[in-house]
Protein backbone atom coordinates (compact mmCIF):
# COMPACT_ATOMS: atom_id res chain seq x y z
CA UNK A 1 0.00 0.00 0.00
CA UNK A 2 1.23 3.97 -0.85
CA UNK A 3 0.38 6.56 1.05
CA UNK A 4 -0.03 8.51 -2.29
CA UNK A 5 -2.51 6.61 -3.17
CA UNK A 6 -4.70 6.71 0.17
CA UNK A 7 -4.41 10.62 0.02
CA UNK A 8 -5.57 10.25 -3.92
CA UNK A 9 -8.56 8.52 -2.71
CA UNK A 10 -9.73 10.65 -0.46
CA UNK A 11 -9.06 13.94 -2.08
CA UNK A 12 -11.62 12.87 -4.69
CA UNK A 13 -14.04 12.03 -1.86
CA UNK A 14 -14.29 8.25 -1.82
CA UNK A 15 -14.62 6.16 1.13
CA UNK A 16 -11.62 4.81 2.89
CA UNK A 17 -11.37 1.17 4.76
CA UNK A 18 -10.13 0.18 7.67
CA UNK A 19 -6.95 -1.08 6.08
CA UNK A 20 -6.47 1.70 4.56
CA UNK A 21 -6.74 3.96 8.18
CA UNK A 22 -4.63 1.04 9.72
CA UNK A 23 -1.83 1.77 7.67
CA UNK A 24 -2.02 5.66 7.99
CA UNK A 25 -2.22 5.47 11.89
CA UNK A 26 0.60 3.28 12.00
CA UNK A 27 3.10 5.01 9.62
CA UNK A 28 2.24 8.53 12.09
CA UNK A 29 2.97 6.44 14.77
CA UNK A 30 6.46 5.00 13.85
CA UNK A 31 7.41 7.41 11.28
CA UNK A 32 7.26 5.41 8.03
CA UNK A 33 4.89 8.01 6.52
CA UNK A 34 6.47 11.37 6.54
CA UNK A 35 4.90 14.56 8.05
CA UNK A 36 3.96 16.00 4.46
CA UNK A 37 1.76 13.02 3.15
CA UNK A 38 0.21 12.96 6.57
CA UNK A 39 -0.59 16.86 6.16
CA UNK A 40 -1.93 16.00 2.63
CA UNK A 41 -4.33 13.36 4.20
CA UNK A 42 -5.55 15.77 7.23
CA UNK A 43 -6.67 18.21 4.31
CA UNK A 44 -8.01 15.79 2.26
CA UNK A 45 -10.19 14.62 5.35
CA UNK A 46 -11.38 18.39 5.79
CA UNK A 47 -11.94 18.94 2.98
CA UNK A 48 -14.63 15.16 2.22
CA UNK A 49 -15.34 14.81 6.13
CA UNK A 50 -15.25 10.65 6.95
CA UNK A 51 -18.62 9.47 7.18
CA UNK A 52 -19.67 7.82 10.70
CA UNK A 53 -18.24 4.49 9.60
CA UNK A 54 -14.89 6.01 8.32
CA UNK A 55 -14.67 8.21 11.60
CA UNK A 56 -15.33 5.12 13.56
CA UNK A 57 -12.53 2.85 11.69
CA UNK A 58 -10.11 5.83 11.76
CA UNK A 59 -10.59 6.21 15.65
CA UNK A 60 -9.77 2.25 16.02
CA UNK A 61 -6.69 2.52 14.02
CA UNK A 62 -5.20 5.34 16.06
CA UNK A 63 -6.23 3.42 19.14
CA UNK A 64 -4.97 0.34 17.78
CA UNK A 65 -1.45 2.26 16.91
CA UNK A 66 0.10 1.21 20.28
CA UNK A 67 -1.41 -0.82 23.01
CA UNK A 68 -4.60 -1.10 24.66
CA UNK A 69 -5.42 -2.03 28.21
CA UNK A 70 -7.43 -5.12 29.35
CA UNK A 71 -8.99 -5.01 32.60
CA UNK A 72 -10.75 -8.50 31.78
CA UNK A 73 -9.21 -10.18 35.10
CA UNK A 74 -11.08 -7.09 36.80
CA UNK A 75 -14.96 -8.57 37.28
CA UNK A 76 -16.58 -4.74 37.56
CA UNK A 77 -17.78 -2.76 35.02
CA UNK A 78 -15.21 -0.45 33.91
CA UNK A 79 -15.90 3.32 32.72
CA UNK A 80 -14.76 6.51 32.15
CA UNK A 81 -15.53 10.11 31.30
CA UNK A 82 -14.23 12.77 29.16
CA UNK A 83 -14.87 16.59 29.15
CA UNK A 84 -14.45 18.63 26.33
CA UNK A 85 -12.98 21.24 28.94
CA UNK A 86 -14.03 24.56 30.40
CA UNK A 87 -13.11 26.85 33.58
CA UNK A 88 -13.35 25.74 37.10
CA UNK A 89 -14.24 22.36 35.37
CA UNK A 90 -13.13 19.92 38.58
CA UNK A 91 -15.63 17.44 38.17
CA UNK A 92 -13.02 14.31 37.16
CA UNK A 93 -10.97 14.27 40.72
CA UNK A 94 -14.34 14.31 42.68
CA UNK A 95 -15.76 11.62 40.25
CA UNK A 96 -13.33 9.28 39.95
CA UNK A 97 -13.58 7.84 44.06
CA UNK A 98 -17.42 8.63 43.82
CA UNK A 99 -17.99 6.26 40.69
CA UNK A 100 -15.89 3.80 42.65
CA UNK A 101 -17.60 3.31 45.62
CA UNK A 102 -20.60 1.62 43.13
CA UNK A 103 -18.34 -1.33 42.96
CA UNK A 104 -17.04 -0.09 39.21
CA UNK A 105 -13.56 0.23 37.83
CA UNK A 106 -13.01 4.02 36.81
CA UNK A 107 -9.30 3.71 34.84
CA UNK A 108 -9.22 7.59 34.20
CA UNK A 109 -6.42 8.73 31.52
CA UNK A 110 -6.67 12.53 31.98
CA UNK A 111 -4.51 15.24 29.87
CA UNK A 112 -3.04 18.62 31.11
CA UNK A 113 -4.42 21.58 30.71
CA UNK A 114 -3.40 24.19 27.56
CA UNK A 115 -4.70 27.83 27.16
CA UNK A 116 -7.86 29.08 29.69
CA UNK A 117 -8.95 25.34 30.02
CA UNK A 118 -7.32 23.65 32.97
CA UNK A 119 -6.39 20.13 33.11
CA UNK A 120 -6.75 17.15 35.51
CA UNK A 121 -3.00 15.93 35.65
CA UNK A 122 -2.01 19.50 36.10
CA UNK A 123 -4.97 19.63 39.17
CA UNK A 124 -3.56 16.48 40.66
CA UNK A 125 -0.45 17.29 40.83
CA UNK A 126 -1.60 20.41 42.97
CA UNK A 127 -0.96 17.75 45.66
CA UNK A 128 2.38 16.82 46.62
CA UNK A 129 4.34 14.06 45.66
CA UNK A 130 1.30 13.12 43.48
CA UNK A 131 2.76 10.94 40.52
CA UNK A 132 0.58 10.52 37.52
CA UNK A 133 2.75 8.80 35.51
CA UNK A 134 1.78 5.20 36.40
CA UNK A 135 3.09 2.21 34.50
CA UNK A 136 0.34 0.05 32.86
CA UNK A 137 1.24 -2.61 35.55
CA UNK A 138 0.56 -0.68 38.32
CA UNK A 139 -2.74 0.66 36.94
CA UNK A 140 -4.01 -2.70 36.61
CA UNK A 141 -2.98 -3.48 40.28
CA UNK A 142 -4.24 -0.10 41.83
CA UNK A 143 -7.98 -0.47 39.91
CA UNK A 144 -7.92 -3.78 40.98
CA UNK A 145 -7.45 -3.07 44.74
CA UNK A 146 -9.37 0.74 44.83
CA UNK A 147 -11.57 0.74 41.83
CA UNK A 148 -10.04 3.67 40.44
CA UNK A 149 -6.15 5.41 38.97
CA UNK A 150 -5.94 8.46 37.77
CA UNK A 151 -3.14 8.94 35.33
CA UNK A 152 -1.63 10.61 32.25
CA UNK A 153 -1.39 9.24 28.34
CA UNK A 154 1.99 6.70 28.05
CA UNK A 155 3.36 6.68 25.02
CA UNK A 156 2.24 3.29 23.90
CA UNK A 157 -1.37 4.38 23.80
CA UNK A 158 -2.33 5.78 20.71
CA UNK A 159 0.63 7.08 19.88
CA UNK A 160 -0.88 8.22 16.33
CA UNK A 161 -2.99 10.81 17.68
CA UNK A 162 -0.07 12.62 19.53
CA UNK A 163 1.64 12.67 15.82
CA UNK A 164 -1.78 13.64 14.25
CA UNK A 165 -2.79 16.17 17.03
CA UNK A 166 0.29 18.04 16.55
CA UNK A 167 -0.34 18.55 12.64
CA UNK A 168 -3.65 19.21 13.23
CA UNK A 169 -3.17 22.33 14.96
CA UNK A 170 -0.26 23.12 12.33
CA UNK A 171 -1.89 22.46 9.11
CA UNK A 172 -5.70 24.56 9.70
CA UNK A 173 -7.50 21.18 10.24
CA UNK A 174 -8.17 21.64 13.88
CA UNK A 175 -11.88 22.39 13.40
CA UNK A 176 -13.08 19.18 11.25
CA UNK A 177 -15.71 17.34 13.51
CA UNK A 178 -14.55 14.38 12.32
CA UNK A 179 -11.03 14.59 13.25
CA UNK A 180 -11.62 15.83 16.97
CA UNK A 181 -13.69 12.86 17.28
CA UNK A 182 -11.39 10.40 16.32
CA UNK A 183 -8.68 11.98 18.71
CA UNK A 184 -10.38 11.97 21.45
CA UNK A 185 -12.38 9.03 21.09
CA UNK A 186 -8.94 6.59 20.50
CA UNK A 187 -7.44 7.69 23.67
CA UNK A 188 -10.51 6.61 25.35
CA UNK A 189 -11.11 3.38 23.28
CA UNK A 190 -6.97 2.66 24.05
CA UNK A 191 -8.46 2.38 27.72
CA UNK A 192 -10.46 -1.11 27.32
CA UNK A 193 -13.67 0.37 28.88
CA UNK A 194 -16.81 -0.90 28.37
CA UNK A 195 -18.64 2.45 28.26
CA UNK A 196 -18.24 5.97 28.19
CA UNK A 197 -19.75 9.67 29.39
CA UNK A 198 -18.55 12.58 27.24
CA UNK A 199 -19.25 16.22 29.09
CA UNK A 200 -19.62 18.23 26.23
CA UNK A 201 -19.32 21.73 26.83
CA UNK A 202 -20.86 25.21 25.02
CA UNK A 203 -20.57 28.69 26.23
CA UNK A 204 -17.66 31.67 26.30
CA UNK A 205 -15.34 29.36 28.56
CA UNK A 206 -16.03 25.77 26.01
CA UNK A 207 -14.06 24.62 23.10
CA UNK A 208 -17.46 24.79 21.16
CA UNK A 209 -18.99 28.02 22.15
CA UNK A 210 -22.21 27.56 20.04
CA UNK A 211 -24.69 25.26 21.55
CA UNK A 212 -25.52 23.89 18.24
CA UNK A 213 -21.78 23.03 17.56
CA UNK A 214 -21.66 21.55 20.74
CA UNK A 215 -25.29 19.12 20.03
CA UNK A 216 -23.14 18.02 16.67
CA UNK A 217 -19.99 17.43 18.58
CA UNK A 218 -22.04 15.66 21.51
CA UNK A 219 -24.15 13.54 18.68
CA UNK A 220 -20.77 12.61 16.71
CA UNK A 221 -19.30 11.06 19.87
CA UNK A 222 -22.07 9.09 20.71
CA UNK A 223 -22.18 7.59 17.25
CA UNK A 224 -19.09 6.90 17.24
CA UNK A 225 -18.56 5.22 20.41
CA UNK A 226 -21.42 2.92 19.79
CA UNK A 227 -19.90 1.90 16.37
CA UNK A 228 -16.80 1.21 18.55
CA UNK A 229 -19.23 -0.86 21.07
CA UNK A 230 -18.66 1.43 23.65
CA UNK A 231 -21.75 1.95 25.68
CA UNK A 232 -21.90 6.17 25.46
CA UNK A 233 -23.72 9.15 26.46
CA UNK A 234 -23.21 12.77 26.34
CA UNK A 235 -24.39 15.86 28.43
CA UNK A 236 -24.32 18.98 27.12
CA UNK A 237 -23.49 21.34 29.88
CA UNK A 238 -23.35 25.25 30.82
CA UNK A 239 -19.94 27.11 30.65
CA UNK A 240 -20.43 30.46 29.73
CA UNK A 241 -19.18 31.37 33.31
CA UNK A 242 -16.92 29.04 35.65
CA UNK A 243 -17.93 26.33 37.42
CA UNK A 244 -17.94 25.92 41.30
CA UNK A 245 -15.98 28.70 43.24
CA UNK A 246 -11.88 27.64 42.51
CA UNK A 247 -10.17 28.59 39.60
CA UNK A 248 -6.58 27.02 39.73
CA UNK A 249 -5.07 24.04 40.45
CA UNK A 250 -4.56 23.86 44.53
CA UNK A 251 -7.86 26.12 44.49
CA UNK A 252 -9.81 23.65 42.51
CA UNK A 253 -8.19 20.39 44.56
CA UNK A 254 -9.25 22.10 47.88
CA UNK A 255 -12.99 22.83 46.72
CA UNK A 256 -13.05 19.27 45.74
CA UNK A 257 -12.03 17.60 48.92
CA UNK A 258 -14.43 19.82 50.77
CA UNK A 259 -17.17 18.29 48.66
CA UNK A 260 -16.54 14.81 49.17
CA UNK A 261 -16.46 15.67 52.86
CA UNK A 262 -20.22 16.61 52.60
CA UNK A 263 -19.74 20.73 52.21
CA UNK A 264 -22.79 20.60 48.83
CA UNK A 265 -23.47 24.20 49.39
CA UNK A 266 -19.86 25.40 49.09
CA UNK A 267 -20.70 25.26 45.07
CA UNK A 268 -24.12 23.93 44.50
CA UNK A 269 -23.41 23.82 40.14
CA UNK A 270 -20.54 22.22 40.97
CA UNK A 271 -22.28 19.61 43.40
CA UNK A 272 -25.03 19.33 40.97
CA UNK A 273 -23.13 18.58 38.34
CA UNK A 274 -20.75 15.65 39.60
CA UNK A 275 -24.24 14.11 41.27
CA UNK A 276 -25.86 13.69 37.59
CA UNK A 277 -22.46 12.52 36.09
CA UNK A 278 -22.17 10.18 38.88
CA UNK A 279 -25.71 8.85 38.24
CA UNK A 280 -25.33 8.77 34.03
CA UNK A 281 -21.90 6.36 34.68
CA UNK A 282 -24.01 4.27 36.59
CA UNK A 283 -26.29 4.07 33.86
CA UNK A 284 -24.03 3.39 31.74
CA UNK A 285 -22.08 0.84 33.29
CA UNK A 286 -25.47 -1.35 34.03
CA UNK A 287 -24.92 -1.41 38.02
CA UNK A 288 -27.86 0.79 38.08
CA UNK A 289 -31.19 1.10 36.32
CA UNK A 290 -33.16 4.04 38.39
CA UNK A 291 -31.45 7.73 38.15
CA UNK A 292 -33.37 8.81 41.05
CA UNK A 293 -31.92 5.78 43.22
CA UNK A 294 -28.53 5.75 41.80
CA UNK A 295 -28.32 9.97 43.01
CA UNK A 296 -29.42 8.67 46.75
CA UNK A 297 -26.91 5.94 46.40
CA UNK A 298 -24.14 8.64 45.36
CA UNK A 299 -25.26 11.40 47.97
CA UNK A 300 -25.10 8.81 50.83
CA UNK A 301 -21.53 7.90 49.43
CA UNK A 302 -20.63 11.61 50.86
CA UNK A 303 -22.19 11.81 53.32
CA UNK A 304 -21.47 8.65 55.25
CA UNK A 305 -17.36 9.14 53.87
CA UNK A 306 -16.88 6.55 51.65
CA UNK A 307 -16.21 8.29 48.99
CA UNK A 308 -13.36 10.52 50.69
CA UNK A 309 -12.07 7.34 52.08
CA UNK A 310 -11.84 6.22 48.37
CA UNK A 311 -10.05 9.72 47.43
CA UNK A 312 -7.68 8.80 50.03
CA UNK A 313 -6.75 5.40 48.93
CA UNK A 314 -6.15 7.41 45.61
CA UNK A 315 -3.64 9.62 47.00
CA UNK A 316 -1.72 7.30 49.11
CA UNK A 317 -1.18 4.25 45.82
CA UNK A 318 -0.18 7.51 43.64
CA UNK A 319 2.45 8.76 46.43
CA UNK A 320 0.55 11.52 48.01
CA UNK A 321 0.17 11.80 51.76
CA UNK A 322 -2.96 10.52 52.47
CA UNK A 323 -3.77 13.51 55.43
CA UNK A 324 -4.68 15.86 52.13
CA UNK A 325 -7.84 14.44 52.17
CA UNK A 326 -8.10 15.83 56.07
CA UNK A 327 -6.12 18.58 55.77
CA UNK A 328 -5.75 19.83 52.11
CA UNK A 329 -4.08 23.63 53.33
CA UNK A 330 -1.09 21.11 54.78
CA UNK A 331 -0.08 19.61 52.10
CA UNK A 332 -1.12 21.77 48.43
CA UNK A 333 1.45 24.03 46.71
CA UNK A 334 0.53 27.63 47.78
CA UNK A 335 0.97 31.13 46.10
CA UNK A 336 3.32 33.73 47.66
CA UNK A 337 1.13 37.21 46.74
CA UNK A 338 -2.61 37.46 46.77
CA UNK A 339 -5.29 40.31 45.85
CA UNK A 340 -8.94 40.87 47.42
CA UNK A 341 -11.31 42.15 44.60
CA UNK A 342 -14.32 44.14 45.90
CA UNK A 343 -17.33 45.49 44.80
CA UNK A 344 -17.33 48.82 44.05
CA UNK A 345 -21.01 49.22 44.72
CA UNK A 346 -23.98 47.56 46.04
CA UNK A 347 -26.01 44.99 43.86
CA UNK A 348 -26.09 41.49 42.75
CA UNK A 349 -23.06 39.45 40.97
CA UNK A 350 -25.13 39.75 36.66
CA UNK A 351 -22.30 37.50 35.09
CA UNK A 352 -18.84 36.18 35.46
CA UNK A 353 -17.50 35.16 32.00
CA UNK A 354 -15.37 31.97 31.67
CA UNK A 355 -13.24 32.61 29.41
CA UNK A 356 -12.15 36.01 30.74
CA UNK A 357 -11.68 34.40 33.72
CA UNK A 358 -9.93 31.18 32.57
CA UNK A 359 -7.02 33.72 30.62
CA UNK A 360 -6.86 35.39 33.18
CA UNK A 361 -6.17 32.65 35.92
CA UNK A 362 -3.23 31.61 33.04
CA UNK A 363 -1.77 34.86 33.48
CA UNK A 364 -1.59 34.62 37.35
CA UNK A 365 -0.02 31.28 36.26
CA UNK A 366 -2.39 29.15 36.35
CA UNK A 367 -1.80 27.86 33.13
CA UNK A 368 -0.15 27.46 29.89
CA UNK A 369 -0.10 28.89 26.59
CA UNK A 370 2.29 26.21 25.14
CA UNK A 371 2.87 23.28 26.37
CA UNK A 372 6.52 24.08 27.65
CA UNK A 373 5.10 26.36 30.11
CA UNK A 374 5.20 26.12 33.65
CA UNK A 375 2.36 25.99 36.08
CA UNK A 376 2.33 27.81 39.57
CA UNK A 377 -0.19 25.04 41.48
CA UNK A 378 -1.10 28.17 43.45
CA UNK A 379 -2.28 30.35 41.77
CA UNK A 380 -5.48 30.80 40.53
CA UNK A 381 -9.09 32.72 41.79
CA UNK A 382 -11.62 32.08 44.44
CA UNK A 383 -14.80 33.16 43.83
CA UNK A 384 -16.34 34.50 46.94
CA UNK A 385 -19.43 35.61 45.09
CA UNK A 386 -20.81 33.59 41.92
CA UNK A 387 -23.93 34.71 39.92
CA UNK A 388 -27.08 35.50 41.51
CA UNK A 389 -25.57 36.06 44.94
CA UNK A 390 -25.95 39.25 46.31
CA UNK A 391 -23.01 41.65 47.29
CA UNK A 392 -22.34 45.06 49.64
CA UNK A 393 -20.01 47.65 48.47
CA UNK A 394 -16.54 47.09 49.51
CA UNK A 395 -17.37 43.04 50.25
CA UNK A 396 -14.96 40.40 48.27
CA UNK A 397 -16.01 38.99 45.25
CA UNK A 398 -12.82 37.08 44.46
CA UNK A 399 -9.57 36.50 45.98
CA UNK A 400 -6.67 36.17 43.33
CA UNK A 401 -3.83 33.85 44.54
CA UNK A 402 -0.22 34.95 42.29
CA UNK A 403 3.39 33.92 43.08
CA UNK A 404 4.58 36.98 41.05
CA UNK A 405 3.37 40.72 41.50
CA UNK A 406 3.87 41.48 37.74
CA UNK A 407 1.60 38.27 37.11
CA UNK A 408 -0.74 39.03 40.07
CA UNK A 409 -1.58 42.99 38.87
CA UNK A 410 -2.38 41.58 35.40
CA UNK A 411 -4.60 39.01 35.85
CA UNK A 412 -6.50 41.04 38.40
CA UNK A 413 -6.66 43.59 35.67
CA UNK A 414 -8.15 41.38 33.38
CA UNK A 415 -10.16 39.48 35.90
CA UNK A 416 -12.12 42.58 37.07
CA UNK A 417 -13.56 43.04 33.12
CA UNK A 418 -14.83 39.33 33.51
CA UNK A 419 -17.33 40.58 36.66
CA UNK A 420 -20.65 42.17 35.55
CA UNK A 421 -22.57 43.94 38.86
CA UNK A 422 -26.38 44.65 38.36
CA UNK A 423 -29.13 46.14 40.32
CA UNK A 424 -31.34 43.03 40.22
CA UNK A 425 -30.98 39.59 40.27
CA UNK A 426 -30.50 37.33 37.21
CA UNK A 427 -32.21 34.61 36.15
CA UNK A 428 -30.66 31.04 37.29
CA UNK A 429 -28.60 28.96 34.49
CA UNK A 430 -29.39 25.69 33.86
CA UNK A 431 -26.31 23.70 34.81
CA UNK A 432 -27.23 20.33 32.44
CA UNK A 433 -28.45 21.68 28.69
CA UNK A 434 -29.30 18.13 27.45
CA UNK A 435 -28.34 15.10 27.68
CA UNK A 436 -28.15 12.58 23.73
CA UNK A 437 -28.06 9.19 24.37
Amino acid sequence: MRMIDVIIKKRNGKTLTQEEFNFVANGAAKGTVPDYQLSAFLMACFLNPLSDKETAAFTKAMALSGGRLDFKHIKFPKTDKHSTGGVGDGISVALAPLVACAEVAVPMMSGRGLGHTGGTLDKLEAMKNFTVSVPVKDVYKQVEKTGLCMFGQTKDLAPADKKLYALRDATGTVESRPLIVASILSKKYAEGVGSLLMDVKYGSGAFMQKLEDSRKLAKALVTTAKLLGLKCRAMITYMDQPLGRAIGNANEIYQTIEILKGNKTLAPDFYELLMQEAVQMLLLSGKAKDAKKARAFFEEQIENGNALEKFRQMLKWQGANPDVADHPTKHLKNAKLSYKFCAPKAGYVQHIDAKTAGVAAVLLGAGRNTMEDKIDYGAGIWLEKKAGESVKKGEVIATLYASDKKRLEEGTALFKTAVKLGSKKPAPYQIVKEIIK
